[in-house]
């Protein structure tokens, strides 16, 4: 069955790229609504956003979505794998402004808000898009693949110069809570010389060392220290979950991500979609759905972070 949240929970932060402060409500829905944004501080013209990847504009640091009338609300993809994560279908997220809140650059903060709130069952059951035939896109040395398979499992793999971070790899099967326990604490990263040209070029403007993961060489220079030895690998596969949840329903498959980014992800839904015989849409069965990411979440599990 599709759920929704009880009742609505904000929250307050600064953008990351913008540096602007912006308040962000979550409001119940009714079954079949969907993800949507709302910008309150428009007052005329369209001021809806569906959270669906054919309104993705192209970007290489965050996932921003655009209405046809322009209106735009970025860095969506930490609330969007928050919600997949605690398996919430259906949300109105009312924001005052134009990027969602980075808060401590993972998703943990709005696991916490959403299951403090607690999510009620609809009678209409879940439409998910089960991925039939192998689709892959590449660019620049990167790769991103779906498979077949009967659930949700992320796959991620990147290799960077700096020694802080250099190889990781992770594979995960998203059932039973496993986001929430594995992956919403992991926090954005980058490395100080990117941090240094972005400020140049007047972006990042809300990055801090309190909510980014920042790494100089082998050095992490944000206080405190990693929260799992592999973090960033964590966190693409948070990046990844956020960004698959702009499907418009769960996907049933099997994603692989090298060096993959939010643009490649994003590029890689398109393809499926635009694939003849490669997905289908299913209303799953209760089967199906106890296969779900946010089914078998237990609020304890979450975890415990500064």
């Amino acid at each position: 069955m599709q759920s929704t949240l009880k009742s609505p929970v904000t929250f307050k932060g600064v953008g990351l790229h913008s540096g602007k402060p912006a308040t962000m409500v979550l409001r119940p829905a009714a079954a079949g609504h969907g993800i949507w944004f709302k910008r309150t501080d428009i007052e005329l013209g369209d001021a809806l956003i569906p959270a669906l990847y054919d309104v993705v504009e192209q970007t290489p640091l965050c996932t921003r979505l655009v209405n046809r009338a322009g209106v735009s609300v970025s860095t969506v993809e930490h609330i969007m794998a928050a919600l997949a994560g605690c398996g919430v279908h259906n949300a109105l997220i009312e924001i005052d402004g134009p990027e969602v809140p980075i808060m401590d650059g993972s998703s943990v903060d709005f696991v916490r808000g959403i299951m403090a709130r607690g999510t009620q069952r609809q009678a209409v059951p879940v439409l998910a898009y089960q991925v039939l035939e192998p689709v892959t896109v590449e660019r620049d040395g990167a790769r991103a693949t779906l498979l077949p398979s009967d659930r949700l499992e992320i796959e991620f793999h990147i290799d960077f110069e700096d020694a802080a971070i250099g190889r990781q790899s992770m594979s995960l099967d998203m059932r039973n809570g496993t986001f929430a326990r594995e992956l919403s604490d992991s926090r954005t990263f980058c490395r100080r010389s990117d941090v240094e040209a972005m400020h140049a070029n007047g972006l990042a403007l809300g990055g801090t060392l309190e909510n980014a993961v920042v790494v100089d060489g082998d050095q992490i220079l944000t206080p405190g220290g990693l929260r799992h030895a592999d973090e960033a690998v964590r966190h693409k596969m948070l990046d990844a979950l956020g960004d698959l949840n702009l499907a418009g329903g769960p996907i049933l498959g099997h994603y692989v991500g090298d060096k993959a980014g939010h643009s490649l992800t994003n590029a890689l839904l398109r393809k499926l979609f635009d694939t003849p015989g490669a997905v289908r849409p299913v209303l799953c069965s209760p089967d199906q759905t106890a296969c779900l990411p946010g089914e078998g979440l237990v609020r304890a599990e979450i975890p415990q972070v500064a």
